[in-house]
């Protein structure tokens, strides 16, 4: 081999290896998910044993980075999903980590995507730094068991479309910058431990498609500014303590699908406005103090997969235009003060008594005649 073409290899190997770091992540990114995977213990799966070698970039475990600048954008860690790794447990598409959140990742400055999630036994506060990444989208913390409070400063994620941090033991009330988030589309803060109101101006959240709250231990009551919200389709505020009447502006609400309040403290009527929707699918008003007759207002467009009004003080008669319905599949009434006779047809003719059980004065089929 002569000497040129040992240079011209050389060279080649050269410039191979300068080519490699120009195109691996920076050390500070590195550096960034080296102190995160630090601080987290996965002792099954080993999905960490790939974050190797001085590129993110090139085939660690839940890491993508931007083509061109080689920063990293996403970090993706599910612990519950239908990935091949999540097979080596042997016992369900399920992993468990433990362990906490390392402040570091906020160091990652071009993040658009963080989900933890899934991992059950993650601990710790959630970072607030986390509300300086300016370009994320997805905040996604489900299924672990966080503490502490949702950093103050979350209103500060202008670009945030989807706020997910439900099934873990965060604690405090909900930030009232959140109203701040132009972008939001999908909040999920279910089954957790928060408390206060949810604010009153929470219809602020104009791209809002789905607002799910339930499980917590939220009072006062259902703020008015949520009629605003026209692009809501699901809103679950069940299981909490909220008071008050329903807001009879909800039932005015074009998008809005699915409306579970049940297991709350609401007083007051049903507003017709609502029972007369006729884009509401899924209704939950059960286990409340709600009083009055139901207001008689179904009609060919009313549509319900489920109507639950159990468990509250109704009283008077099963409202004779639910027959009109153009589809009811479950109704629940039970537990209330109704009287009189349950009306023929349908849906009356393929429900069960079990619909009925519990009111004061109630027969006719599926109960005993009259």
């Amino acid at each position: 081999m002569g000497i040129f073409s040992f240079n011209a290899i050389a060279l080649a190997f050269l410039l191979a290896i300068i080519s490699g770091a120009v195109n691996a992540c920076p050390p500070s990114d590195r550096e960034a998910l080296l102190a995160l995977s630090s601080s987290l213990k996965e002792p099954y799966l080993g999905i960490f044993d790939s974050w190797k070698g001085t590129d993110c970039c090139s085939n660690w475990y839940g890491i993508s980075c931007d083509p061109t600048t080689h920063r990293v954008t996403d970090v993706s860690l599910r612990g519950e999903s239908e990935d091949p790794i999540l097979q080596k447990t042997g016992h369900s598409s399920s992993g468990y980590m433990t362990g906490t959140i390392n402040p570091s990742i906020c160091q990652l400055d071009r993040l658009t995507t963080l989900i933890i999630a899934d991992w059950k036994g993650i601990a710790g506060e959630i970072p607030s730094c986390l509300a300086s990444l300016p370009n994320l989208r997805v905040l996604d913390l489900i299924g672990n068991s966080l503490s502490g409070k949702i950093p103050d400063q979350i209103g500060n994620l202008q670009k945030l479309t989807v706020l997910n941090l439900a099934d873990n033991k965060i604690n405090g009330e909900i930030p009232s910058s959140i109203v701040q988030l132009s972008s939001l589309k999908h909040l999920d803060l279910s089954n957790n431990l928060l408390t206060g109101e949810v604010p009153a101006n929470f219809g602020n959240l104009k791209m809002l498609s789905r607002a799910l709250l339930s499980g917590n231990q939220l009072t006062g009551t259902i703020p008015i500014s949520i009629s605003n919200m026209y692009r809501l389709a699901d809103l679950d505020i069940s299981r909490n303590k909220i008071q008050g009447q329903i807001p009879a502006q909800l039932g005015k609400m074009k998008v809005l699908a699915t409306l579970d309040l049940g297991s709350n403290m609401l007083t007051g009527e049903v507003p017709p406005a609502v029972l007369g929707s006729t884009g509401l699918g899924i209704l939950n008003l059960s286990r409340n103090s709600l009083e009055g007759n139901i207001p008689d207002v179904f009609g060919p467009k009313s549509y319900f997969m489920a109507l639950d009004l159990s468990f509250n003080n109704l009283k008077g008669p099963v409202p004779g235009s639910l027959s009109s319905a153009k589809f009811v599949g479950h109704l629940d009434l039970s537990h209330n003060h109704l009287c009189g006779t349950i009306p023929v047809g349908t849906p009356f003719d393929h429900l069960e008594a079990s619909s009925f059980d519990s009111n004061d004065c109630l027969c006719g089929n599926p109960l005993k005649t009259c």
